[in-house]
């Protein structure tokens, strides 16, 4: 019965919790009842990973009504790792939660704080498997509004500014993305993506023109384009990032620069290789032209600004939309070894930003900032913590034997292959960018020494710094020992070019 019905009980789960956590009314409770879910959407994502690697694509109709008709849930081998991504991430962000909102949030928040976080998590989880592109939107919308509540959550006043910035652009890309679902039901009266697919590869309404030449089409590809750029933070479109992973609290900042961007990248994924993908819109449409340009200036410029942040969440949040442009890059090759370094940057990303974000918050904890110039020496008195900074920090630059390393190392080899030279070079500088901007807030907090005047440090309690060196420690074994995401990638990769040459 779990096996048959695993697919919508992993989004369920989390959607029952939310109510439960404000029935619970205790703080301790929510928690609790936060982290069973987490955990438990953790092992149906894993068994969901294997059947899907063993068996091909599963489906659920909801309803019994089968699609096109009903809303079809449909899991492939790149949602099933998107799943684990967000599910993974959950289940190591919550017990570190538990002390880290005492610090961040006030008291009487905390049963909300926990309610709003299995609603961004169900709507995330629930991304990955939906067949449908309005239920999509749906599940966008349900992780996007409670996140914009767990951003203003922060006793930072400024995080009320941030999160009101997040609600206006996120508002303008949710409403990009359903304009251009609206476009294409218009055109083919259906909303199953697989449906959309097969239609939208057929002659249109004049006999003659296929109908995804149609200006409606590209109108509704233009508008699905921007609107998941915005969501994806894809420069120029990422003014709205910075200020949010910022000023919210550390719990939300690690979570959501593990997860959210990661899903929106899905969810581009599914528009030019699924929805849009027996039309070829790579050959059709100079996409690859449009977004590696983007990307690569993103992760150039983006780099630069990092260098001069003189607070380190600010300084990640930078550093991220260097690294979604990236991912970008590899997805806009439209080759199978670019799109299978993307996504294997996508899994290792989560990594990195998962344990730095998580560091940053137990330094936060005790110093109450994450200004540079009150982290003098912080390091040396927290050993526990920069450890984790440290191995964060190094895959974050690519260094060898880490995870970042495996992956920029497959999509540079993926850029010289398709025989785009400056694009690879770019590439590099933003590497080397990363160089200085870690090693600014490595110095920082290691080199230098504490002001004589300033009262000693202890590590965070235990509960943070576990979570912390375990996200930092799978930087290492991706690195080294295992090649698990790297075998998904590829054939998450190998899956999406197939829909797109069928």
């Amino acid at each position: 019965m779990i096996e048959s019905n695993a697919i919508i009980l992993a989004v369920v789960l989390p959607l029952l919790a939310a109510p439960l956590c404000i029935l619970a009314g205790r703080g301790a409770w929510a928690w609790v009842i936060s982290m069973v879910t987490a955990w438990s959407s953790f092992g149906l994502s894993l068994g969901l990973l294997a059947k899907v690697r063993s068996e091909g694509i599963l489906r659920y109709a909801v309803g019994g009504w089968d699609a096109p008709v009903g809303i079809e849930y449909r899991l492939d081998t790149l949602g099933a790792l998107v799943m684990v991504v967000v599910t993974g991430i959950a289940s190591i962000v919550l017990p570190y939660s538990w002390k880290s909102i005492q610090k961040e949030v006030d008291e009487h928040k905390h049963t909300w704080f926990y309610a709003c976080l299995c609603l961004c998590f169900a709507g995330l989880l629930g991304i990955p498997v939906t067949g449908d592109a309005f239920n999509l939107f749906v599940f966008l919308e349900i992780s996007s509004l409670s996140t914009y509540v767990l951003v203003a959550m922060g006793r930072d006043r400024r995080a009320l500014t941030a999160a009101f910035r997040y609600l206006l652009i996120g508002t303008v890309g949710a409403t990009f993305y359903l304009l251009g679902v609206g476009f294409m039901y218009m055109m083919t009266g259906t909303l199953n993506i697989e449906d959309l697919s097969r239609q939208l590869a057929e002659v249109g309404p004049d006999g003659v023109t296929p109908l995804h030449a149609t200006t409606t089409i590209r109108a509704a590809l233009a508008f699905l384009s921007v609107g998941i750029c915005l969501k994806i933070a894809l420069f120029p479109l990422h003014l709205w990032l910075p200020n949010v992973y910022a000023y919210a609290p550390s719990v939300v900042s690690a979570f959501l620069s593990a997860t959210a961007t990661k899903v929106a990248i899905l969810v581009l994924l599914r528009v030019f290789y699924t929805i849009d993908g027996a039309a070829s819109p790579f050959e059709t449409l100079p996409l690859a032209d449009t977004l590696v340009p983007f990307a690569v200036a993103g992760a150039v410029v983006a780099s630069f600004l990092a260098i001069y942040q003189r607070d380190v969440k600010r300084l990640l949040a930078y550093s991220s939309i260097a690294q979604v442009g990236y991912m970008v890059v590899g997805i806009g090759l439209a080759t199978e070894a670019g799109l299978a370094a993307g996504l294997l940057h996508l899994f290792n990303h989560a990594l990195i930003k998962g344990a730095l974000f998580c560091a940053i918050g137990c330094v936060v904890y005790r110093v109450g900032s994450a200004r540079l110039e009150l982290l003098r020496g912080v390091g040396r008195q927290m050993p526990l913590t920069a450890t984790a900074l440290v191995l964060g920090g190094l895959s974050l630059v690519g260094v060898p034997l880490t995870a970042g390393f495996v992956s920029k190392w497959a999509l540079l080899s993926a850029v010289v292959n398709d025989g785009r030279w400056i694009t690879a070079g770019l590439i590099i500088v933003s590497s080397l960018l990363s160089v200085i901007y870690v090693g600014q807030f490595l110095h920082v907090m290691l080199i230098r020494t504490r002001p004589k005047d300033a009262a000693p440090l202890t590590e965070a309690p235990m509960w943070m710094v576990v979570p912390t060196l375990v996200l930092a420690a799978m930087n290492l074994w991706f690195g080294i020992f295992d090649e698990t995401a790297a075998e998904v990638a590829r054939e998450a990769a190998a899956s999406l070019i197939a829909e797109v040459s069928r």
